[in-house]
């Protein structure tokens, strides 16, 4: 699996601190759904200090004091992403790279269930750029979705890579 780079010196993350980062920008999608910052930190079993930790530049205090999700982050995520042959990861930055690529596997997904390829379609133009600014390739070539999709290979639970 893909690791994440650390800023100071180039280490490597630790799947520990992985994990947190993973859990944190989970977190921070409940927060953008409504939930408080202890509840979403519950359901994902991190501590609402960790999530400050690493997280802390995508979230802000309220008048209240409490801490609310800022619309947008440039956290970095590592995501599983369909493409010819099977199932790739990718390290990208930001909670809009992973919406373009949510809407991307949405778009496959109705496509398998459905056979109407027009929201396929219309992101054809979307782009999204890893950490190291190549594209993530999307993959539209309804052969290949089809003979994924069969295999099994699209049916995951997360776009997020599986922890080791």
């Amino acid at each position: 699996m893909a690791r994440i780079k650390r800023k100071s010196g180039g280490q490597r993350a630790s799947s520990r601190s992985q994990a947190s980062l993973e859990n944190a920008a989970h977190v921070l999608t409940r927060m953008r759904e409504g939930f408080s910052l202890t509840s979403a930190s519950a359901e994902f079993g991190i501590d609402p200090r960790t999530v400050e930790n690493f997280a802390g530049s995508a979230l802000r205090k309220t008048k209240s004091g409490r801490y609310a999700a800022k619309a947008s982050d440039r956290l970095v995520r590592v995501l599983v992403v369909p493409v010819q042959g099977g199932l790739k990861e990718y390290a990208v930055r930001g909670s809009r790279a992973v919406s373009v690529i949510a809407s991307r596997l949405a778009a496959q997904r109705h496509f398998l269930a459905t056979g109407d390829d027009s929201k396929l379609r219309m992101l054809r133009g979307a782009t999204v750029n890893d950490t190291a600014g190549r594209e993530v390739p999307f993959l539209t070539d309804l052969d290949e979705l089809e003979r994924l999709g069969d295999a099994g290979v699209l049916q995951f639970e997360s776009i997020y890579a599986r922890r080791a």
